[in-house]
């Protein structure tokens, strides 16, 4: 009688230990209904009747003018315009989504470039890129902001490239010092007394084993691509309005002290927000230990060394 024996991959090990992480497993499940309603954010509009720039002026506001507040008609209420807060809600989740992903995709893209050329070549070229990212680091983020839109006025590409130029530097940091030390490796070395040529070494011996911190950081950088959106919306920088945003909702709200009377409108976008950047942070969590079991084991020892000293007292 003969056992098989089946080898699990990577891939399949990876996935056990982030479904084995219980708030890594609730974090992914609210993203995945989060993408669901930006995505079906049309289907709700449809589905209420409501648009989200609709403005219901004799159902919408009570008699004196203020917000609706939440009802059968309007889950989530209505704003000072009279327009279905959770259609708004739903829309503004797609745009702060997009803007998240793409932007933390970009600035992930242009940090592992020029973090690479960085740490492989080292020398004058490091030098050069570090004092780039030092550079970038230093401006002043809502000055640089403030003056692209007196020149160019708020638009959803200006907040975009905003974002990215702002966000890659950190992206760059991390991979540097990764290649720093993977360039003396035994494998890169190899590579190199074989003839191959930097390219090749770069993006086929080295960049693959970038893979886990790549998509960590990345994860951890699209919450902060979110709130950045949200502050530049809630300045007037970011999206134009009547386009909803998170930010733009939070900002109108403030506007005449509207909140005041209308608590919905700070929030349900305030808890959008909230949970939304815990969310993928944790999650960032969950994958840095399902992607580096070194990292889990050094968490459970620590919880172990907490419990043992605590039952000792």
């Amino acid at each position: 009688m003969s056992t098989e024996i089946k080898q699990r991959g990577s891939l399949e090990l990876t996935l056990r230990r982030l479904l084995a992480d219980r708030a890594g497993l609730v974090a992914m499940l609210f993203i995945i209904a989060l993408v669901a309603t930006a995505i079906g954010a049309d289907g709700i509009a449809a589905l209420t009747g409501h648009g989200p720039t609709a403005q219901f002026l004799d159902v919408g506001l009570t008699p004196t003018g203020l917000p609706v507040p939440p009802s059968g008609r309007f889950p989530f209420g209505t704003d000072q315009l009279g327009r279905d807060v959770l259609v708004r809600l739903a829309h503004g989740a797609r745009i702060s989504l997009s803007i998240g992903v793409v932007a933390s995709l970009l600035a992930a893209v242009i940090g592992v470039t020029i973090g690479l050329v960085a740490g492989y070549f080292g020398g004058w070229v490091d030098v050069v890129l570090g004092r780039l990212m030092d550079l970038v680091m230093s401006i002043p983020v809502l000055l640089c902001m403030l003056s692209l839109v007196a020149v160019f006025g708020p638009s959803l590409p200006l907040s975009l490239s905003v974002i990215v130029f702002f966000s890659w530097t950190t992206m760059g940091r991390v991979v540097r010092g990764q290649v720093l030390s993977l360039k003396e490796r035994e494998f890169v070395l190899a590579s190199r007394s074989m003839g191959a040529g930097h390219l090749s070494i770069m993006f086929t011996d080295i960049l693959p084993n970038l893979g886990a911190p790549i998509i960590i950081y990345t994860t951890m950088m699209v919450p902060t691509s979110i709130i950045f959106e949200a502050t530049l919306s809630f300045l007037g920088l970011g999206i134009v309005p009547p386009a909803p945003s998170w930010g733009g909702m939070l900002a109108e709200a403030a506007n005449n002290s509207i909140y005041m009377f209308a608590w919905w409108l700070v929030l349900f976008p305030g808890l959008a927000l909230l949970f939304t950047t815990l969310s993928f942070n944790i999650l960032g969590d969950a994958l840095r230990d399902a992607l580096d079991p070194a990292s889990m084991r050094n968490k459970v020892q620590k919880k172990k060394k907490k419990t043992s000293v605590g039952t000792a007292s």
